[in-house]
């Protein structure tokens, strides 16, 4: 077997121009979710089907989860199944990487290249989504391509997702999946999500903490700014809030768990927005979003209460009647809400085999552990189908300049094509 992983790695090296190609091509296309005012992922995922037409996967499928914002009115994800040497009798290994980008942000901070003309030099790919998702995606597609080039079957028959909706919660995407095709996962698969790790790749996580999305609106009274006691001003509430929530959550939910990085739960306000356009207004409006990722062992039930409880404490702190209407009012919406599920289990197969797979081909031991949450991996924990994240990444996503080292793609490429073999 090492014969063969060795002339599979060595079929990978002779791809490497070719993946670097692929990755320009795909990052070209912004891939990025009606959530933030974009047509999502249609063009991409054209894109990459147009890519492996003449590939010789045994099946290739798409499943288009309908979404009247986004171009063409779906999010599609494609399948694509490359049979193992029992053909459909084989047992299954998933790779699952996303389609959608996050959008570039201030592109002023761009001083390589534009977000979406991607540019090779120094050894990396620069463009938005080059990295996230990117890097793994071309990865998983030439381990595969190079098996197919040599005739090789693996011993697993290798599924490679391409999915929408990741970076947005994956409402259209795996949760989409799995609500409404779940014959397509089977409880014996073995699951990897390329989508997180280290520089060195010696990471595997096999833990994540519950997500929380909390939007929190407040309303009060918009009024001239020389003249507050004529209405209430909304953004004073809403600081009054943020401050104590932030306060209150560290202090209640601060224990620490050494499995995960960071090991306590965070809570951190994200997005703010108010209406006002002119330093003399006092808004009348006020929203702000907290990002919260929880340890397992806390109840996000008990997060939402106690900020409904805070939430009156403040109103009648800031209790005015205006024009009739008693003020201020504070209402919430969840964004998104992750229960973190059990994690996977440290000696699932796996997970030893990928440790299997570094030891081989890098001569490394890797450790496992838990990261903040928001990966596919949480979805098939759920059905009790064991899933690890794993990427060697020099941690660039969400990031202005960002970039996927040719070398983390071509040597991942490697221990994905050796879980398929070994």
């Amino acid at each position: 077997m090492s014969e063969v992983l060795e002339k599979v790695s060595q079929e990978i090296e002779k791809l490497r121009d070719e993946m670097v190609k692929t990755l320009v091509e795909l990052i070209k296309i912004p891939a990025i979710s009606p959530d933030y005012g974009y047509e999502g992922e249609y063009d991409k995922a054209q894109k990459l089907l147009e890519i492996i037409k003449d590939w010789p996967f045994d099946k290739v499928e798409v499943y288009n989860a309908p979404d009247e914002r986004a171009k063409n009115g779906v999010r599609p994800s494609i399948l694509a199944y490359y049979y193992g040497e029992k053909g459909e009798e084989s047992p299954r290994l998933w790779i699952l990487t996303h389609l959608d980008v996050v959008p570039p942000g201030d592109l002023s901070k761009w001083t390589v290249t534009e977000p979406f003309k991607p540019v090779v030099k120094d050894g990396k790919v620069y463009g938005r989504g080059s990295e996230d998702n990117g890097q793994s995606l071309v990865a998983s597609l030439y381990a595969v391509r190079a098996m197919m080039n040599l005739g090789i079957r693996p011993k697993r028959t290798v599924i490679l997702a391409f999915v929408s909706d990741e970076e947005t919660g994956s409402k259209y995407g795996v949760e989409w999946l799995m609500k409404n095709h779940p014959e397509l996962f089977r409880k014996d698969d073995l699951v990897l999500v390329p989508d997180g790790g280290n520089e060195d790749g010696t990471f595997i996580e096999v833990a994540e903490k519950s997500i929380l999305w909390l939007k929190v609106r407040v309303k009060g009274k918009q009024v001239h700014a020389s003249m507050p006691d004529k209405g209430l001003n909304a953004h004073r509430v809403a600081l009054d809030f943020a401050y104590h929530l932030d306060r209150l959550l560290h202090e209640k939910y601060g224990e620490r768990d050494e499995l995960f990085d960071p090991p306590e739960s965070t809570f951190e306000p994200t997005m703010v927005k108010n209406p006002a356009d002119s330093p003399n207004i006092a808004p009348g409006e006020h929203e702000l979003v907290f990002d919260c990722r929880v340890l397992p062992r806390y109840n996000l039930d008990e997060v939402l209460a106690d900020a409904e409880k805070l939430a009156e404490e403040v109103k009648e702190r800031h209790r005015k009647e205006v024009d009739g209407e008693v003020l201020p009012e504070i209402e919430f919406e969840v964004l998104q809400r992750v229960d973190a599920p059990e994690p996977t289990d440290p000696n699932s197969e796996i997970v030893k085999l990928l440790q299997e797979a570094l030891r081989k081909l890098r001569g490394k031991e890797a450790k496992v552990g838990g990261i903040g949450g928001g990966t596919f991996a949480a979805y098939f924990r759920k059905l009790g189908i064991p899933a690890v994240v794993w990427a060697t990444l020099d941690e660039m996503a969400h990031q202005p300049n960002e970039y996927a080292k040719i070398d983390n793609m071509v040597e991942d490429a490697k221990v994905m094509a050796a879980l398929a073999l070994l």
